[in-house]
């Protein structure tokens, strides 16, 4: 599958752009885990052409995680069209997306993001602008539409394709869900088998495993799946994806320096930990420690852990990089156990089979 010249191979899974968790660190664990491509944080049109230096540390790219691609937002079509130019003298992203899709009410409120649902023809003015206005592949990621009543996304699809877009991402939900329900991939698959498409179409929505992945593309035909949300985390979640896609395994010896097999939970734990290492050298560590948080209350490593509330509570609070070290190697006994026991409980399924 490729968006323009840019080649993903075949049935590639990408990491979606997300505010405050796809930032260069986790794009590269990402990457090396084994993510197609991966998209940065989202970044506000205005904010780049004001220079705003939080905006364009944004734009920090590494050859390492490339293909990559750097997301923006606004509802301005200059000053939209004009940030573009500047991610692209600055970043040279291998793909430059444009946000249609944000529900949040800063962003959608204002009319931005998932707002412009209300507006398609701003949207597509925008679309336009940028297209014309850059020589990187422009992509476009949005929802079904602003709410239940008002699902535009199979005419809209054909009219972005018009504006010169190069790949379209949709996530199953409308603005008015947030993230609430279920994602309905019923109208990604109307999308991608309209006849009239020939841009790549990229599902969004819910992808939480392998079996939601190889799902994804068996039944609605899509052209590549964007995970969100389920890598918080656990970035490895590319690598169970990919080899449940390609009937192989994708080598992750070289994702961090650690003395346990690949994919053990020892290694699921080094992982968290190169994580808060390479936030806080980058930012420092008490904001390095806040950033990295969420990944540490959202990993399944931890779920299940008998008597752990006191100790996520604790891992939580901590400020220090050694504090918060030695709370997490105090969950390694728990963690085995319970890697033990889940392998035991397949080895005793199986023999029942």
């Amino acid at each position: 599958m490729k968006i323009g010249n840019v080649d993903l191979g075949e049935r590639p899974v990408v990491l979606a752009p997300m505010e405050d968790v796809t930032d260069i660190g986790f794009r590269l664990l990402c990457r090396r885990c084994g993510a197609s491509m991966v998209y940065s944080e989202f970044v506000a049109a205005d904010a780049l052409v004001r220079m705003v230096n939080r905006s364009l540390d944004k734009l920090t790219v590494c050859e390492e995680e490339r293909p990559v691609a750097i997301q923006i937002y606004g509802k301005d079509p200059v000053a939209v069209r004009d940030a573009a130019q500047i991610v692209v003298e600055r970043a040279r992203p291998d793909v430059l997306d444009i946000n249609f899709g944000c529900p949040v009410k800063r962003v959608a409120g204002k009319g931005a993001g998932a707002g412009m649902l209300q507006t398609p023809d701003l949207m597509l003015e925008i679309t336009r602008q940028v297209v014309e206005a850059v020589d990187v592949p422009v992509t476009v990621k949005t929802r079904l539409g602003w709410d239940a009543d008002h699902k535009i996304i199979v005419g809209l699809a054909e009219q972005l394709q018009d504006c010169g877009i190069q790949a379209l991402t949709i996530h199953g939900r409308t603005r008015a869900q947030m993230y609430t329900g279920s994602a309905d991939w019923t109208l990604i698959g109307e999308v991608k088998k309209n006849p009239r498409m020939h841009i790549p179409i990229i599902g969004n929505g819910d992808i939480c495993s392998a079996d939601d992945v190889v799902r994804a593309f068996n039944d609605y035909g899509v052209d590549a799946v964007m995970v969100g949300r389920a890598t918080f985390g656990r970035p490895w979640i590319f690598k169970e994806m990919y080899d449940a896609l390609h009937q192989g395994e994708h080598g992750v010896d070289h994702v961090i320096d650690s003395d346990y097999a690949p994919m053990s939970a020892d290694w699921q734990l080094d992982v968290l930990k190169a994580q808060v290492k390479e936030s806080v050298s980058r930012i420092d560590e008490y904001r390095g420690i806040l950033h990295v948080r969420r990944h540490l209350a959202a990993t399944p490593l931890f779920k299940g852990l008998p008597n752990f509330r006191q100790t996520r509570i604790n891992m939580l609070r901590a400020e220090h990089v050694d504090e918060l070290f030695d709370i997490m190697e105090s969950t390694r006994p728990l963690i085995r156990a319970a890697e033990a026991s889940r392998g035991h409980a397949a080895e005793v399924w199986g023999a029942a089979l």
